[in-house]
């Protein structure tokens, strides 16, 4: 490859991101590709740092200016000090929520606004924006059925219930319909077999044509 590729996925909590990640991840290392897998928040030493203080239920009392912070906080040191240079280097880098995950919680579900969000992403970020974003889109009730049954404790936003990851979901269809030609809506109701295919078509083509 000539360059590197970005990745990110993105959805409310239990949509099934990181079943949908380590299956790209064994299509690319099935191609001979090995790539760079990181999360939101978290990913560096000091994005892990942030990344408990932001969901220890125990900081409930945090305001929304104060969380946004956080997150664009810990956005900035993965950018720079691991997803940058991995492009840098040709890398396919897939990363667990990016700035998408920012403007669907807290831009439109905090109701901070666009402008204030999309200001600190692009600080956060010095512009640096995924090659392709999939949205894993779930009814907000299944989604917690689902982490019912995995039996995962509640974080302090995903504690925040169904009516606000109603609002993030929101958000997340405004941006497919915002920036068709980079976010793509997948069902995540679908088999799990079906959605990597389809995400795993979409990638194959995007590194076809970067193959020199």
């Amino acid at each position: 490859m000539s360059e590197g590729l970005f990745i990110t996925f993105e959805g409310i909590d239990g949509c099934g991101k990181s079943t949908q990640i380590r299956r790209l991840c064994s299509y690319l290392e099935e191609r001979g590709i090995s790539p760079v897998m990181v999360r939101e928040p978290g990913g560096t030493v000091v994005g892990e740092k942030i990344r408990e203080i932001l969901l220890d239920k125990k900081n409930d009392g945090m305001g929304p200016v104060c969380e946004l912070l956080l997150f664009e906080a810990a956005r900035a040191q993965i950018t720079e000090e691991v997803i940058r240079p991995s492009l840098e280097e040709g890398r396919v880098v897939i990363c667990d929520r990016f700035f998408d995950s920012t403007f669907a919680y807290q831009g439109h579900a905090r109701g901070l606004g666009d402008s204030k969000v999309s200001g600190l992403n692009l600080v956060a970020t010095s512009g640096l924006s995924p090659d392709v974003t999939f949205v894993l889109d779930i009814d907000p009730y299944e989604a917690l059925e689902r982490r019912g049954i995995r039996g995962e404790a509640e974080d302090r936003m995903e504690a925040l219930g169904v009516s606000f990851q109603d609002k993030v979901r929101e958000g997340y269809l405004m941006l497919c319909e915002r920036f068709p030609d980079r976010v793509v809506r997948i069902d995540a109701s679908g088999s799990r077999e079906d959605i990597a295919s389809e995400i795993a078509a979409k990638v194959g083509k995007m590194l076809d044509g970067r193959i020199c």
